[in-house]
C-alpha cells in the first residue's frame, strides 16, 4: 500500500473511479471525520479536560448521560450543521431530528449517529467509539421524522471511530470496508488498510454472559455449543471476547473474525431487542456485510428490516458469516417446533 494516502485523497480517488461519491457525500464524510478527532482529543484529555464521570441528565432511552456523551453529540452537531451538505440529524442522545437552521444552506443527505457508542467504559479507560449512517434525503420540501425511516439498505455510507490505542475511523461507501489511522503528527487520517475481509469461519464469539438466564433457546443452543469445546458437537475450543462497547467488539470482528451477539431476552419481553437499529445495527451490519460477513435479527437480514420508529431497538447477531448462518439457522428450526 503507498504510503500516507489521506482520507481526502482517498475519496477524491474512489469519486474519479465512477462518480460514485458525489462531492456532497465526500465533504460530509470529511466533516465527520474532523468531528471525530475534536471527540478523539476530548476523550485523550480525560480527567485532565474535566471529562469523565455522569452528567446527572438522561438522554431519550432513559439512560444516564455521561459527560463526554453530550460533548459528542454537540461536536457532531456543530460540525455538521453549516457546511450546506446536510438537511437534518439524528442523534441516539437526542429524542427528535435535528433539522440544520435556516440561516444555513440545506443539502440533499440525513445523517444518523451514535455519538459515544460504549459510555460505560469512558471512566475505565476502555476503547469507545463513534458510530455513523448516511442515507440520502427523500425528494420533497420540508424534512420529517419520516424521512429518516429507510431501511439499512438505502445507506450511502457508514462508518465508526474507535478511540482505542489508536484512533481508527472505519468507513464503507458500498466499494468494500477500508480502515484510516489518525496521524496525531499530520492531524489527519491515513489509509492503513483496503478490502478489510471478515473471515467466514471462527472460534471466538462475543456476547455478555451475565445474561445468560434470559437468552432464548436459539442462542442458549449456540452458546452450550461453543461452550462444550472440543469435545462437543462444534469439535473445537471458542475463545469469548466481550468489551461492552459495540464499537471496540465490531472492530475485533472486522479485524480477526468473530461473532457478535447481542439477542432478545426475558428481561424486557416486549422490546426486540436492546441495540438501535437506525444508530448502530445498520451501520454495523452494512459493514460487517461490505468485508464478507453477515448480520440478522435471529430472523431476517437486519438491513431489510423497515424501521418505524427513530429509536426502534433490534436484536443483533453480526459477524463471520457461517456463524451467523448456523445461528439463523437455530432460530428457524425452534421456531418450526410446534
Amino acid at each position: 500500500m503507498a504510503n500516507n494516502i489521506s482520507l481526502t485523497r482517498y475519496l477524491v480517488e474512489q469519486q474519479r473511479v465512477d462518480g460514485s461519491i458525489p462531492s456532497q457525500l465526500r465533504l460530509l464524510i470529511e466533516v465527520v471525520a474532523r468531528a471525530c478527532k475534536s471527540i478523539s482529543h476530548a476523550v485523550n484529555k480525560g480527567a485532565l479536560g474535566g471529562v469523565l464521570g455522569a452528567a446527572q441528565t438522561e438522554n431519550v432511552q432513559g439512560e444516564i448521560q455521561k459527560k463526554l456523551d453530550i460533548i459528542a453529540n454537540e461536536v457532531l452537531i456543530e460540525a455538521n450543521e453549516w457546511g450546506g451538505h446536510l438537511a437534518a440529524m439524528a442523534s441516539e442522545e437526542m429524542e427528535d431530528i435535528y433539522v440544520v437552521p435556516n440561516r444555513y444552506p440545506q443539502g440533499e443527505y440525513l445523517l444518523l449517529f451514535d455519538p459515544l457508542d460504549g459510555s460505560s467504559n469512558i471512566d475505565v479507560n476502555v476503547s469507545i467509539g463513534t458510530i455513523f449512517s448516511v442515507l440520502r434525503k427523500p425528494e420533497g420540501a420540508a424534512v420529517s421524522e419520516a424521512d429518516f425511516l429507510q431501511s439499512g439498505s438505502q445507506q450511502v455510507a457508514a462508518g465508526y471511530c474507535v478511540y482505542g490505542p489508536q484512533t481508527t475511523l472505519v468507513l464503507t461507501v458500498g466499494r468494500g470496508v477500508a480502515m484510516f489511522t489518525l496521524d496525531r503528527e499530520q492531524g489527519s487520517f491515513v489509509l492503513t488498510q483496503e478490502h478489510v475481509t471478515v473471515p467466514e469461519d471462527t472460534q471466538e464469539f462475543a456476547i455478555n454472559m451475565s445474561n445468560m438466564r434470559h437468552w432464548d433457546a436459539p442462542t442458549r443452543r449456540y452458546i452450550d455449543e461453543c461452550l462444550q469445546g472440543a469435545d462437543g458437537v462444534r469439535g473445537k475450543n471458542f475463545n469469548m471476547r466481550w468489551i461492552a462497547s459495540m464499537v471496540a467488539d465490531v472492530h475485533r470482528i472486522l479485524t480477526r473474525g468473530g461473532v457478535f451477539m447481542y439477542p432478545w431476552d426475558k428481561r424486557e419481553p416486549n422490546k426486540p431487542g436492546k441495540l438501535r437499529l437506525m444508530y448502530e445495527a445498520n451501520p454495523m451490519s452494512w459493514l460487517i456485510e461490505q468485508a464478507g460477513g453477515a448480520s440478522t435479527n435471529g430472523h431476517q437480514r437486519i438491513m431489510d428490516i423497515a424501521p418505524a420508529q427513530l429509536h426502534q431497538r433490534v436484536s443483533v447477531v453480526l459477524g463471520s458469516k457461517n456463524e451467523v448462518e448456523r445461528l439463523t439457522r437455530y432460530y428457524g428450526e425452534h421456531s418450526a417446533q410446534p
